[in-house]
């Protein structure tokens, strides 16, 4: 055996970064007394009567196999949810796939629908791990960058500048990882009239529909003509405070869950049977603690804007998810040095912008997906960083 194994490694294998999220996260990790608004991961315990049933599942033996695209009983759920919540109805007997987590939904999709150097259009500032899985589906990742000018969302014009003859789809997150910007019904039936015009598929990362706060979440597979081309992607890790089960679910017409089906049942088989009696419970009876935990979210959501615009890191309101984006240009700090001069000298984590895409340089992503104490702390100590940059750049 070689002691460089350097020739046994794919070239994408080579390439491919390790997570910025993670290197940041791993670093406070190791540290003692940091509060860590980097991992984007609810602050809440799963809800009681999810885990009570997972529980009582594994008492009365439910451990096998389950049909290679989840229980039916879950599908039906699932499909109930989506029909429910944002008027788009799927058959649970063949459209939906419920998988390990929705990261391995998106990869399915990506493998389903892409060939060697087909171009999938990726707006950013984006989620760490949607280029990479492009890549190694074997397509080629392009970004689409957005400004806080235009609230870090993505316009038809940037849409249909970016598109060439290879482009096949457009991947996009809403509410977005890690803005927080939101798409609004009226944005998306303009973006829906380019993607009719070039004939694109759509990947729709909804993972955040739960966690919208000033406007009435939409689907993109309710929008008019977009049903048919749209890979909705969903899951039970950030709305249901159910992260480290690994459960999320692919909906899409017919033919395309069929050819992610063939993918799956190689790679994975199913989702764990236990879990996804959870994931019935959690679609059933769990709506108020799913509220409950909404404005939790909401109000700190609140508190951080106003908080980082008056220590002077101009931060946009966020329409959903659980993460703020504020500007550190004021500090003169790139934002791979705000956030390791941060933790070092004041012992709050966050996440450098950059890691999500060019777009993101000069801003860093803060998690607000801990308690409101931590929250305070976390800001009196990154208020004392900006104003220790402030005597730095005044001399």
């Amino acid at each position: 055996m070689k002691n460089e194994y350097s020739s046994y490694l794919s070239q994408t294998a080579k390439e491919i970064q390790p997570s910025g999220i993670r290197k940041f996260f791993d670093l406070a990790a190791s540290m003692e007394g940091v509060i860590s608004l980097g991992v984007g991961e609810p602050d809440f315990i799963t809800p009681w009567n999810i885990r009570e049933a997972t529980i009582l599942s594994l008492e009365q033996g439910y451990t096998s196999y389950t049909a290679n695209p989840g229980l039916l009983e879950l599908r039906q759920e699932i499909c109930n949810y989506l029909y429910n919540r944002f008027d788009v109805t799927y058959n649970p007997k063949n459209q939906v796939i419920v998988t390990v987590g929705a990261s391995q939904a998106i990869d399915l999709a990506f493998r389903a629908i892409l060939n060697p150097g087909e171009e999938v259009l990726i707006v950013e500032p984006a989620f760490v791990a949607y280029a990479p899985l492009v890549a190694l589906a074997g397509g080629n990742p392009v970004p689409v960058s957005t400004s806080p000018e235009n609230g870090f969302k993505v316009t038809p014009e940037q849409l249909e500048a970016a598109i060439t003859d290879k482009t096949k789809a457009l991947l996009i997150c809403s509410p977005n990882n890690p803005t927080g910007s939101m798409l609004t019904m009226d944005e998306l039936i303009e973006l829906a009239k380019v993607i009719e015009k070039h004939d694109l598929i759509v990947i729709s990362d909804e993972i955040y529909a739960e966690l919208s706060y000033d406007e009435t979440f939409t689907s993109f597979a309710a929008i008019d003509g977009m049903y048919d081309r749209t890979i909705l992607i969903n899951g039970f890790s950030k709305g249901f405070a159910m992260t480290g089960w690994r459960l999320g679910y692919i909906a899409a017409p017919l033919e395309l869950v069929e050819a992610m089906l063939k993918i799956f049942q190689y790679t994975t088989m199913c989702a764990p049977h236990m879990l996804q009696i959870g994931a019935v419970e959690a679609l059933r009876n769990t709506y108020h603690e799913v509220e409950e935990m909404r404005k939790s979210y909401q109000r700190r959501r609140n508190y951080m804007v106003q908080t980082l615009n008056e220590i002077g890191l101009d931060c946009h309101t966020p329409g959903g998810a659980f993460y703020v984006f504020p500007s550190i240009r004021s500090t003169g700090l790139s934002s791979e040095q705000f956030a390791e001069e941060l933790l070092m000298a004041e012992k709050v984590a966050v996440v450098p912008g950059n890691v999500f895409g060019e777009s993101g340089e000069g801003y860093v992503r803060c998690s607000y997906a801990t308690s409101m104490q931590q929250l305070q702390e976390a800001l009196k100590r990154m208020q004392r960083f900006v104003e220790s940059r402030k005597m730095v750049l005044q001399g």
